[in-house]
């Protein structure tokens, strides 16, 4: 069976690569600096230090595997070729909440990129993969737990 593809912008591949290079390259020596002197303290068996820098360890080993997993497979979407005529990977969309008559703007991205926080939704999310292939001016309607929720595009453009 064939991995799935990471979608990514180049926006979002640049941010990996660049934080894959970064816990190679620095955090690394900072954590094995940090064990080597919390080594240097004596009793392994109860020392907080070297507890708190082999925790870390782990924890920038697992991120620089999960990094070197989703760059492994990854598909760029190139923004300046995306075509805004539809909703696609790559596009910024500007929706209307037709209920609570509130406007939303998005930036459609890869799952492994999504961050609502910052207005980037997954193409694999509910609202999402209901956009995907609409124009402007079209309403889509999307399930929800709380019922179904229709928006209306209002505008669709490049995100670069």
């Amino acid at each position: 069976m064939e991995a799935k593809k990471n979608v990514l912008t180049y926006e979002g591949l640049t941010k990996y690569e660049e934080e894959l290079q970064d816990l190679k390259v620095r955090r690394r020596k900072e954590v094995a600096e940090k064990i080597k002197e919390a080594r240097e303290l004596g009793d392994l068996s109860e020392n907080a230090e070297y507890d708190a820098a082999k925790d870390e360890q782990r924890d920038i080993e697992a991120r620089i595997e999960e990094l070197e997993k989703i760059l492994k497979n990854v598909e760029v979407v190139v923004e300046d070729e995306v075509d805004s005529s539809k909703i696609n990977i790559g596009c910024k969309v500007k929706i209307l909440d037709v209920e609570f008559n509130e406007e939303m703007e998005y930036k459609i991205v890869g799952s492994s990129e999504a961050n609502s926080l910052k207005g980037k939704i997954s193409n694999e999310s509910p609202v999402g993969k209901a956009l995907i292939g609409h124009k402007k001016g079209d309403t889509v309607t999307v399930e929800t737990q709380m019922g179904d929720a229709k928006y209306k595009i209002l505008a669709i453009e490049r995100s670069n």
